[in-house]
């Protein structure tokens, strides 16, 4: 069976589905191809380590799958039973998590701002949640290379955070851009137009430039918008990667002196059966994002490890972050037309840091979010129940609203956590319960955040605004620091107790800021790739 990939029209990659051997070992077996699993194999491959990948989900055909139909692009989530829980349980699927080679980053919105100097320093500079163990000097330079290689195209100057320039020039904003940028200018707001937004604003390499289809979430049809799956996965096979779709893993095995030996998969069949399989590698990576990652480790129970692989310290799973992503939206005398572009291209990082006039610590920023019919119909009726020809009248508007996004930073408490349901999954493994709270300085901050958005449309020019809850981008639970016993891995990604353990994702992040974290999450993939060839000449893996 052949699997047509196609990047852009006139690149096209062909990938040859054959039975695997699972008696060879490999160097690294990498569970997870998003943003970080697949930066991380292409540098592996590219430094001469042998690597196989396992993603969970199939290889998506940009012709076929990639859809100009929102409710057609769900083959792109993550949309596998989980159970939520707690004082405000979290919508899973569409808008924190993929299941396609590519993960997450084939339906993102792309856009990539980097994390400030204070994030690595909140308990220091604020006194609430962790320092990191690296600083942003440690990242920056893997920025810098990841900003050239999703590409990021941004403004000559950046002006929040470390000042900085972006190698590409800015998209051109769309529609919803303008109303973000017209209410902050009217408010004396500093705003940025056309990103940072991993979106080529020419051509780049084989991959054309963006035709401003506006159906980034469900997928780029042309292969202008960034994901791992046109830029680093490519190169990782032409490097020796052994990427195996369709396969989802449930076991991380160790031996008798505690170490991993691999990885254990189920691979479905042409025949929509599932096959159990092993394969053999030195040192295992797993890189599932959030929800995942904890969920396989915690199902890898062994006499050494009762409580999970890695979790003697019971951190594996605990600190899990969402940002706050509260949708608010105004209604316009004229027309807006928000689907005109890709849904974030433009953006205020002003209230970021932590100000000592509010009744609370960290910040936000706000950006567009551009919802296409059918999520603008959610938001309607998610904010009061309207159906049938209420909704219908309501939806007739739809080309005078403006939507706008809150991403704020929520803090990290053990109160929140990711566990395991007694609930099972169509290959028996048992399923992640997610269970999420608010808490008093969350809370404050959504309002203020709330109501600056509001401020904002106003001064644009809307003649009333609506909101409704939303989460996003969910971060933690194995995260990294300098101590073992508060922490689940070190500065570099590794396991404090199993030495050829590594995780490389959005759950090893400390805090979350309010920026969006896969440029983050693939900078700490170049980092940790970068120890693992240089602790290997040293003969110290």
């Amino acid at each position: 069976m052949r699997l047509r990939i196609n990047l852009s029209p006139d690149w096209v990659l062909d990938t040859e589905m054959r039975e695997y051997p699972t008696a060879m070992p490999v160097d690294f077996c990498i569970v997870g191809t998003g943003a970080g699993g697949a930066v991380l194999a292409q540098r592996l491959a590219r430094y001469g380590f042998s690597v196989v990948c396992l993603e969970a989900g199939t290889w998506m055909d940009s012709e076929d799958d990639m859809v100009s139909d929102e409710s057609g692009a769900r083959p792109l989530y993550w949309n596998d039973l989980r159970i939520t829980g707690g004082g405000e349980p979290l919508l899973l699927g569409a808008n924190n998590s993929g299941k396609t080679v590519g993960g997450g980053t084939v339906h993102y919105a792309a856009f990539c701002p980097r994390l400030h100097p204070s994030d690595f320093r909140v308990r220091t500079l604020d006194g609430v949640a962790d320092d990191w163990p690296i600083q942003y000097e440690d990242l920056e330079p893997y920025y810098e290379q990841m900003e050239r290689e999703y590409p990021v195209a941004g403004p000559a100057l950046f002006p929040w955070g470390k000042p900085h320039s972006y190698p590409f020039a800015p998209l051109q904003s769309g529609t919803a851009g303008h109303v973000l940028i017209r209410g902050c200018l009217e408010l004396g707001i500093p705003v940025v137009p056309g990103g940072p937004i991993a979106i080529t604003s020419g051509t780049f390499g084989k991959r054309p430039h963006c035709i401003f289809r506006g159906f980034c979430l469900q997928g780029c049809k042309v292969g202008s918008k960034h994901s791992t799956l046109v830029s680093h996965i490519p190169d990782a096979i032409e490097h020796g990667v052994e990427v195996r779709a369709g396969c989802m893993a449930c076991e991380i095995p160790i031996d008798r002196d505690g170490r991993v030996t691999g990885v254990r998969y189920y691979r479905t069949l042409d025949d929509g059966r599932y096959q159990e399989e092993m394969q053999r590698a030195r040192f295992v990576v797993v890189a599932g994002y959030a929800i995942e990652t904890p969920r396989l480790l915690l199902n890898s129970r062994s006499a050494r490890f009762p409580n999970g692989l890695a979790n003697s310290n019971g951190l594996v799973g605990k600190r899990l972050m969402a940002q706050a992503g509260q949708v608010v939206w105004g209604r316009f005398d004229r027309m807006i037309r928000q689907y005109k572009a890709p849904p974030a291209c433009a953006e205020t990082e002003e209230f970021y840091e932590t100000d000592p006039r509010n009744d609370f610590v960290r910040g936000y920023s706000i950006q567009t979010v551009s919802p296409l019919p059918i999520a603008m119909a959610h938001l309607i009726t998610e904010e009061s129940p309207r159906f049938g020809w209420e909704l219908r009248h309501l939806m007739e508007e739809y080309n005078h609203y403006a939507a706008i996004g809150v991403l704020g930073e929520l803090l990290p408490d053990e109160r929140n956590y990711v566990g395991l349901a007694d609930e099972r999954d169509q290959y028996g493994i048992p399923v992640a319960y997610v269970h999420f709270n608010l808490f008093e300085n969350d809370r404050r901050l959504i309002r203020a955040a709330v109501q600056k958005a509001r401020e904002i449309l106003e001064a644009a020019g809307a003649r009333e605004t609506h909101y409704v809850d939303r989460y996003a981008h969910l971060v933690g639970t194995c995260r990294m620091g300098d101590d073992p016993q508060t922490s689940v891995v070190d500065q570099h990604c590794r396991s404090w107790e199993v030495p050829n353990l590594f995780i490389c994702d959005g759950s090893v992040m400390v805090t979350q800021g309010s920026a969006n974290p896969a440029l983050t999450i693939s900078a700490i993939a170049a980092r940790t790739a970068d120890f693992i060839r240089e602790a290997s000449l040293r003969h110290e893996l």
